[in-house]
């Protein structure tokens, strides 16, 4: 059994969920980072998307041991908006139909993650 201080972060429906054990906790930068990782996002555009370094992200995927979960059945793909262009996407029907979505605030502008069912269940 592994010790409190090294159990990983686990990922469940592509949320983080720290187990911590008297250890400070997951910081809300490091929270996104991580969950843009887990999205399929590269440290380059997480770096530039956020303003923090590609080599900090790197290290935190590593200390927490985080695992990019397989994508068996859906295939994630993202835009980065501002308000305008986000308003205008989500008027256009076809945007919408038969895609899961996650919108997130990145600063001033916006980050729409879709899938698409690839694979029937």
């Amino acid at each position: 059994m592994e010790s409190a201080k090294n159990e990983p972060i686990r990922v469940f429906e592509h949320e983080i969920v720290r187990f911590d054990r008297g250890e400070k906790k997951i910081t809300e930068e490091q929270f996104k980072a991580l969950q843009l990782y887990i999205e399929g996002v590269s440290y380059r555009e997480i770096e530039r998307l956020l303003g923090i370094s590609h080599v900090s992200v790197m290290n935190w995927v590593k200390k927490y041991r985080i695992k990019i979960p397989k994508q068996e059945f859906y295939t994630p793909t993202y835009r980065i908006l501002n308000h305008k262009e986000l308003s205008e996407f989500v008027i256009v029907p076809g945007n919408l139909s038969n895609k899961g979505m996650i919108i997130t605030e990145l600063g001033d502008k916006f980050m729409v993650i879709q899938w698409t069912r690839i694979k029937s269940i």
